[in-house]
């Protein structure tokens, strides 16, 4: 398996400006975080397409958009604008801070948002509706990530499932004993490494604590990570304060955290699947498990801009990144579960969906993707206001002193 110097950082505090209304949502993994969501915009959806404008101006997370320039054998760019005529200029982006502020610029046609990001994006008004017959290779996606409350609103999916992977548990098999099996192993248990813990350096790392105390704390009431009240939030802000003392390093480069596993400068915290194999691959004794809580996770869309000059090619380009052979070697050069069902009969590594969960729905139940955190409390409840993104932000800060 192939992978780049892939990593998403942490989004910058943003302050998220969304319409009241309350509407249904889907189900974000873990199956008791239904609820309430925001009403969107009104922003028209395509109905038809038309030829192709000839480019089409995309934002895309490293590893995404490959034209061969960092490997000569890994393009899906060329083909794509030999087939369609569309010419890709690319914009890599390192942050979804950074995708919302170029989305705002009205000069991109597409974007690879992630969770954090992409309710941003609808509220703002920035990314219109997705008509999903006009993408032939929608039909194919799995249904575990279609009208989810990061994706939709009200039903309206507002994107094309690009792939998908959970928030892993990963330890040291020499000095962590027993196994672990629960993030208690990280919050009530941190004490025991001292100094050797780590963890993912973002706000929406909250969730992880959240989704912890939601399992071992039902009296505060969570019902949905992403939701939190002002008192579920300073609950979940404790916990972290009290696992920050003993914290090694907080991170988001992953080369870094494979180099602190194999140097044993940590010996537990949280990871990707992909993390944990080039972890193995550098002959260090980890091991990943999705521990008993479940876990967060994150899942990336592709998105049209609303006011997009080149619509015709954008849709072509959801297309044609989703269908079975290039989701295929995405997912593999990335290192994640391929969104398209059939991209698993495409992959080079015959057991990469078997190790990345792909087709494994009972396993995704688990996982509570990554869900911008809003005021309109999102598992529906209408007697408090949640906290939003910026106050995560704020908290986050805290945090770390």
């Amino acid at each position: 398996m192939r992978n780049t110097n892939v990593w998403k950082a942490a989004a910058a505090a943003t302050v998220l400006l969304l319409a009241v209304g309350c509407g249904s949502g889907g189900n974000s993994g873990g199956g008791d975080d239904r609820g309430g969501g925001f009403r969107a915009p009104d922003v028209p959806m395509k109905k038809t397409l038309g030829k192709g404008e000839g480019e089409v101006n995309v934002i895309a997370w490293a590893g995404y958009a490959e034209d061969g320039s960092n490997d000569p054998k890994t393009d899906w760019v060329h083909p794509f604008e030999k087939q369609t005529g569309c010419k890709v200029n690319t914009k890599i982006a390192g942050t979804s801070d950074e995708m919302v502020s170029l989305m705002k610029t009205g000069q991109y046609d597409t974007v690879s948002a992630s969770g954090d990001a992409t309710l941003r994006l609808i509220a703002s008004g920035d990314a219109a509706p997705v008509n999903t017959e006009l993408v032939p290779n929608y039909k194919d996606i799995f249904a575990g990530l279609k009208k989810q409350p990061f994706n939709s609103v009200d039903g309206q999916m507002y994107g094309i499932p690009h792939g998908r992977g959970a928030n892993l548990l990963m330890y040291r098999t020499d000095k962590v004993k027993p196994a672990p099996d629960s993030w208690r192993a990280v919050f009530e248990d941190a004490p025991k490494h001292a100094g050797k813990v780590t963890a993912y350096d973002s706000p929406i790392y909250i969730a992880d604590a959240a989704l912890y105390l939601m399992k071992t704390e039902p009296q505060l009431g969570i019902k949905n990570p992403y939701a939190l009240d002002q008192k579920q939030l300073d609950a979940a802000v404790a916990l972290l304060k009290k696992q920050h003392g003993s914290i090694g390093e907080y991170w988001s480069d992953y080369q870094k955290e494979v180099t602190a596993f194999k140097g044993g400068d940590s010996v537990i915290g949280t990871t990707w699947q992909v993390i944990a194999n080039l972890t193995e691959a550098e002959k260090a004794p980890v091991k990943a498990v999705l521990p008993k809580e479940g876990a967060t996770g994150w899942s990336d869309t592709w998105m049209v801009a609303a006011k997009a000059q080149h619509p015709n090619c954008a849709y072509k380009w959801l297309d044609w990144i989703v269908s079975p052979k290039v989701n295929a070697q995405v997912a593999e050069y990335f290192g994640e579960a391929p969104a398209n069902a059939e991209a698993c009969k495409e992959t080079a590594d015959p057991q990469h969906c078997a190790t990345y969960h792909a087709d494994d729905e009972s396993y995704y139940k688990r996982v509570h993707f990554w869900t911008t955190p809003v005021k309109q409390c999102l598992d529906g409840r209408t007697n408090v206001q949640c906290t939003d993104y910026a106050q995560w932000t704020r908290a986050w800060t805290e945090i770390k002193g």
